[in-house]
């Protein structure tokens, strides 16, 4: 019986025991596990910066980066402004009516070309045929009376120096003045005469100008009167034919320079999306002041425009050539970057590394730069893959620039062969 109460008293030690060893193994499990995280962070943070200390930076050991080049060219360039222009007829009139009437006859087609002079339309005659006549009839009696006075006259003078004092002086005065009157009469009524004949002549619209006629504007059977805005037709001379652009003040001085010696300037106008050519003129006048709201002055230009691929109030983009610089140092615009201390390019050398070189730039067409300094032609610059560049920086030339000619900026067959390799080695070192 009392093995049996010590047994009873050491069954809650014995599992007491158990409880403590059972605790510390799981906290000896979780110090271990805690080391073995500790110890694989602690190895990754050492390979990954050992390793960022053996990856060379770029340009020098790195690997090469692809890019596109071109090569630095000596030649022509134009100096070329450009603006937005309308193109505006050298003469346009608007054919109205001189006199008001019936319009009987229009005599000319839609669209037709047409001269100075030719009859387009014809207006009802006999109101005027009329007033001519009355006009003449009033001249005609007139031009008796005016003669019969004049007889009148001669008759008192030659009674007077028959017959002493057969004729007043006072009579012959008034006979005088009659006649002044009726001669009076007569030049007013001849300019009846011509006022009611140029009124007959009116009756038939003449083209005031040559050129090409628009749409109708009134039909046969309308009264038309003097005072209608948009008269009988248009008429207007599309050859040839002008561009009205306006350029910058400060551009002004360099074209009025060429311009006054009588240089030809050369005008080249676009289409509306500036992709085809439509027509070439020259510079014809430049307007007489700025203007102060814009800061622009206004030039037109002419052109031939006979095959009529220009036509009034169309938009064109017009280009004016103001000089043609002779023999200067091209480099393609994709090549130019921006810094902090000015234009640069990726410049390439003989192993195929690239240079930061800093260049001064003349002016450009969107396309191609004129290099003032810093650049020699032949030389070879980057125009594709410069976001990736550093000075010095290791390049593979593996494709010429998009548009430009297939041999330009080719690599040799031997460096093409020679980056797997060099990729491989480079692979190996960092493992």
């Amino acid at each position: 019986m009392s093995s049996d109460v010590g047994d009873v008293a050491q069954a809650p030690h014995a599992f007491e025991l158990a409880l403590r060893r059972m605790v510390k193994r799981k906290i000896a499990s979780r110090v271990a596990l805690v080391a073995l995280l500790a110890g694989a962070i602690f190895t990754a943070w050492r390979y990954y910066s050992t390793d960022a200390v053996r990856t060379p930076p770029a340009g020098a050991r790195g690997p090469a980066t692809t890019v596109a080049a071109a090569e630095v060219m000596r030649g022509d360039f134009p100096v070329v402004v450009s603006a937005l222009g309308t193109v505006t007829a050298t003469a346009t009139a608007v054919v109205k009516p001189q006199v008001s009437g019936p319009l009987l006859k229009v005599r000319y087609t839609e669209g037709q070309e047409v001269a100075a002079g030719d009859i387009l339309a014809e207006i009802d005659p006999r109101p005027f045929e009329l007033a001519l006549a009355q006009a003449e009839g009033q001249l005609q009696k007139d031009e008796a009376l005016l003669r019969n006075a004049e007889r009148d006259l001669a008759r008192y003078e030659s009674l007077r120096n028959k017959i002493k004092d057969g004729v007043s002086g006072q009579q012959l005065d008034t006979q005088k003045a009659l006649i002044g009157q009726y001669r009076a009469a007569v030049d007013i009524d001849r300019a009846l005469v011509g006022r009611a004949r140029l009124d007959l002549d009116y009756t038939h619209i003449a083209a005031p100008i040559g050129g090409r006629i628009g749409l109708r504007q009134v039909d046969p059977g309308n009264i038309v009167q003097t005072s209608d805005p948009n008269g009988v037709a248009v008429v207007t001379r599309i050859s040839p034919i002008t561009v009205i652009f306006s350029l910058p003040e400060a551009k002004l001085q360099s074209v009025l320079k060429r311009f006054r010696f009588g240089e030809k300037l050369a005008v080249v106008a676009y289409d509306h999306d500036r992709a085809e050519q439509i027509a070439r003129g020259a510079l014809y006048a430049i307007d007489n002041q700025i203007d102060a709201s814009s800061g622009t002055v206004r030039l037109r230009a002419e052109f031939a425009n006979d095959d009529e691929s220009l036509y009034p109030n169309q938009f064109v983009n017009a280009e004016l050539t103001v000089e043609t610089l002779k023999g200067v140092v091209l480099a393609p615009a994709a090549a130019l970057q921006r810094g902090a201390k000015g234009p640069f390019v990726y410049a390439l050398d003989d192993d195929e590394k690239v240079a930061v070189r800093s260049v001064r730039l003349g002016p450009s067409d969107g396309e191609r730069a004129v290099i003032e300094s810093g650049l020699e032609p032949g030389q070879r610059v980057v125009v594709e893959g410069v976001d990736r560049l550093r000075d010095g920086a290791k390049v593979v030339v593996t494709r010429p620039p998009k548009g430009g000619p297939s041999n330009v900026g080719e690599p040799a067959a031997g460096k093409r062969k020679e980056a797997p390799a060099e990729r491989r080695a480079e692979k190996t070192e960092a493992r």
